[in-house]
């Protein structure tokens, strides 16, 4: 069984999640989306893979079989612990990684309608992940999904001043 400190972030975002119930890789995709979207992004592909690693190691077990061969995994109280110990142990440092800011660096490789087109799609982008970060911030249940939810707010902002500080050509 891993450490606490030896749970990944998204190994530990998964975890975190399965404290509300059983559910399908799935579920835990759409649920990771709408819960930690602003902040922490989860793919399908590290899902699928972290989901059979945890329940080798005794932190989640299988669950009811459901429709079209989809497997539900449940927490178990080893997860639960592991969980809570991550929770609890230092983050270390943040790490940011932003395929829009890596896109803008190396945009003087692009042509003035790729750039154009980087920029449209995304302020299009960010335009929506204000809103709905807007939109988590209302429906916040307490006061830490709040703040995470206007950290959201204060990100989605942050990339349009600078999409505008950025000369159109």
């Amino acid at each position: 069984m891993p450490e606490s400190n030896a749970l990944n972030s998204t190994a530990a975002a998964l975890l975190g999640l399965l404290h509300e119930g059983p559910m399908t890789g799935g579920q835990l995709v759409a649920a990771a989306g709408e819960r930690y979207g602003a902040f922490f992004s989860v793919t399908r592909s590290q899902v699928y893979r972290e989901l059979p690693v945890l329940t080798e190691a005794g932190l989640l077990r299988l669950g009811k079989q459901g429709p079209r061969s989809s497997q539900q995994y449940a927490i178990t109280a080893a997860g639960k612990r592991a969980f809570k110990a991550w929770v609890a142990s230092s983050p270390g440092p943040d790490q940011f990684r932003s395929p829009l800011i890596l896109r803008l660096v190396h945009s003087a490789t692009l042509t003035t309608r790729q750039r154009d087109a980087l920029m449209t799609a995304a302020r299009i982008a960010y335009v929506a992940r204000l809103d709905a970060a807007k939109a988590a911030a209302r429906a916040a249940r307490d006061v830490y999904a709040k703040a995470a939810a206007d950290f959201g707010v204060a990100h989605a902002r942050a990339a349009l001043k600078l999409l505008d500080a950025i000369p159109q050509d």
